[in-house]
């Protein structure tokens, strides 16, 4: 019988954690440090395992959960979500103006001006101020549910704070410039295409089949939209936004009440100018009518509401002459050909260099030397060539050299690949780039080795290996320029602390092709140990979740290699991270037990039961199988149950189900 002083602690831990989670994702005023919030979460992860039956979907421990669906069902919206026409410049914002006075009569009125945020638009069910479905627009009549994978964004509260308790909140998903560089790092160590816009990262992060692959790519949301019972909740459009705030959504603060056009274009001129300052992408400013009495009076369109309308930013693109195209080596020995620019402002910033990325985009372009083309620059992602506006007279077309222009070693292509690359691994641009992604935040995290410092330590032939990091002295840093003895010192003691970062981050840290952090913590997690992995053939490395031919293939070849196996014995004499704790599997009352859900349940929403399926050591999957142990039925099964019989599944209802989470044997006799 449990304590109910373990379910007291347990709801404070969830109050703490909630009130925490609010002040570090949505206000950005974080009141503990990351040990402590940690701290935290490890001891109600503990108590929930537990006492799996006390778990709750709005609990914080299940922000990220099982796979949902293969593919995403279907669902209709409460009222259909529109788009928003657009004004590309001021006359045509004076012409909506126009509109709304001529339909409004002598009524006077206001607009509301807030930022258009560059993401995905989505509608979030509440009920109990408990947060049950969440919504992607789709075609505005019907969207996809992406609930699993939308519960893991940290902005987006999973119970909230006050009334009303049963409402429905539209608003933007976004990938901050951050996170969207760190994610395209990544791709680009996995050799894959690299995304162009944070809007496109955020739709494919929301639809990622795998809810912890959302999770890591950092998403927020903004809420700017509330309905109860399919209508607008406040009187104002400014009251909605103070309401949502009140129950715990991240609103943008950047917002303004105006009285005319003259504020409108004001504020407008204002963020155009700021918005590189801003850690995310907008592009433009979106108005509406603040009265929803007076919003209702302009009505719609077919497609869009007459009183609202996305005032857009000009595009950032220009003309430029491409002077040159040079190949820079990466940390893979990956060779990318990057077009020279004659310098072009673009968005308030002089672009003078574009990615070419490879010998196929080159050729889908048909660029050559001397080429006028358009370049667009989108927030902090790599400026890229558009397309050719017209063909120099001179032109020169560009070819991939067959030796390495750094070291002049064999450059080779493999088949079916898009890059090239220098297979000298003694390469020094190679060398570089590999320790600067070894020092990485994120990775072995040694602060202060920097790409200055870096280029002078290979330069004079300090460091010919990543290893060789751990053998630097001190009167060898203090021979470098600007190197003084306080910083010398603070490098090396970063240096040690390094040692003691885990697996996963020295996996990563090697810089296999085709794994980074995901794929090093499900290796390290499957295999428990380096030498696991170093001794591992194809077949064994496929066992691991999401390592395919392609991952293994490449991970053999590594370690095949005799320079890369005697880098990996010298890393073990400097004393770093060899050994894994492998995630221990749940030995809960539902331990390897594979359940399917069907039908409505008396008292529990569906993400309640399979929250606590998953706590108790068990599995959800969508359909019945010969593997499946039981079938959860509540009213109206339909189909599922049918197959369950036929295959001699064992069917359990809702009463039978908290039995067996609590333990007893009977349900499952």
């Amino acid at each position: 019988m449990r304590s109910k002083n373990v379910e007291r602690e347990i709801e404070e831990l969830r109050e703490t954690l909630r009130r925490h989670e609010y002040l570090y994702y949505v206000l950005d005023q974080p009141e503990i440090s990351d040990a402590e919030y940690d701290g935290m979460m490890r001891r109600l992860q503990k108590l929930e395992s537990q006492h799996p039956e006390l778990v709750t979907p709005d609990s914080p421990t299940q922000r990220v959960g099982g796979k949902p669906r293969e593919g995403f069902v279907k669902v209709r919206h409460s009222s259909p979500m529109l788009s928003l026409d657009n004004a590309l410049n001021e006359d045509e914002m004076r012409d909506f103006d126009r509109r709304v006075r001529s339909l409004l009569g002598d009524e006077r009125f206001e607009y509301v001006a807030e930022l258009k945020l560059d993401g995905l638009s989505m509608a979030v069910h509440y009920h109990d101020h408990r947060m049950r479905q969440a919504v992607t627009r789709g075609d505005g009549q019907v969207g996809e549910d992406v609930t699993e994978n939308a519960r893991t964004i940290r902005s987006l509260p999973l119970k909230t704070r006050s009334d009303p308790a049963a409402f429905e909140s539209r608003g933007e998903v976004i990938m901050p410039r951050k996170a969207l560089e760190k994610l395209n790092a990544e791709r680009e160590q996995q050799q894959l295409s690299l995304f162009a816009n944070p809007r496109n990262a955020a739709a494919g992060a929301l639809r990622a089949l795998e809810p912890a692959i959302t999770a890591s790519r950092q998403l927020e949301f903004f809420a700017y939209f509330l309905y109860v019972d399919g209508k607008f909740y406040s009187e104002t459009q400014w009251e909605a936004l103070q309401t949502l705030t009140q129950l715990g959504f991240k609103v943008n603060p950047y917002k303004a009440k105006c009285s005319g056009l003259d504020e409108v274009i004001e504020f407008y001129r204002h963020w155009e100018t700021k918005r590189e300052s801003l850690p995310y992408e907008i592009d433009g400013v979106v108005i509406k009518v603040n009265s929803v009495r007076q919003q209702q009076a302009l009505g719609w369109t077919a497609k869009a509401p007459r009183w609202a309308v996305a005032f857009k930013f000009a595009a950032h693109q220009a003309e430029t002459a491409i002077e040159d195209i040079q190949v820079y080596v990466g940390r893979t020995g990956a060779l990318t050909p990057v077009a020279f620019l004659k310098p072009v402002n673009i968005g308030g910033v002089t672009v003078s260099r574009a990615s070419l990325h490879n010998e196929d985009e080159i050729g889908r372009l048909g660029v050559e030397i001397g080429d006028r083309v358009l370049v667009e620059r989108s927030g902090d992602v790599i400026p890229k060539v558009v397309r050719v506006v017209r063909k120099g007279h001179e032109r020169r077309p560009f070819r991939m050299p067959k030796h390495c222009p750094v070291c002049g070693g064999e450059v080779v292509r493999e088949e079916g690949e898009a890059a090239s690359r220098c297979i000298n691994t003694n390469c020094p641009a190679r060398l570089q780039q590999s320790i600067l992604h070894f020092a990485a935040r994120g990775v072995m995290d040694i602060d202060g080795l920097g790409d200055v410092l870096v280029d002078q330590l290979v330069t004079r032939g300090m460091l010919k290996s990543v290893a060789d990091i751990y053998d630097l002295k001190l009167d060898q840093l203090l021979e470098l320029d600007r190197m003084g003895q306080k910083s010398a010192e603070k490098i090396l003691r970063n240096i040690d602390a390094s040692r003691k970062q885990p697996l996963p981050r020295v996996l990563n840290g090697l810089g296999i092709p085709f794994v980074g952090e995901r794929t090093a913590q499900i290796l390290a997690d499957t295999f428990g140990s380096l030498d696991a992995i170093v001794d591992a053939d194809e077949e064994t490395l496929q066992q691991a979740e999401e390592v395919g031919p392609k991952v293994s293939e490449s991970i053999r070849q590594f370690f095949h290699e005799r320079r890369n196996r005697e880098l990996v014995e010298r890393l073990r004499e400097a004393r770093l991270t060899f050994e894994h704790t492998v995630r221990k599997k749940s030995s809960g009352p539902l331990a390897g037990k594979i359940f399917v859900l069907t039908g409505t349940l008396p008292n529990l929403a569906r993400e309640e039961a399979k929250a606590r399926i998953e706590a108790g050591g068990g599995k959800v999957t969508g359909s019945v199988s010969k593997k499946t142990d039981y079938l959860l039925a509540g009213a109206d099964p339909g189909s599922k149950l049918d197959k369950a019989k036929d295959l001699g599944i064992p069917v359990v209802d809702e009463a039978e189900f908290l039995a067996m989470l609590k333990g007893s044997r009977s349900a499952a006799e």
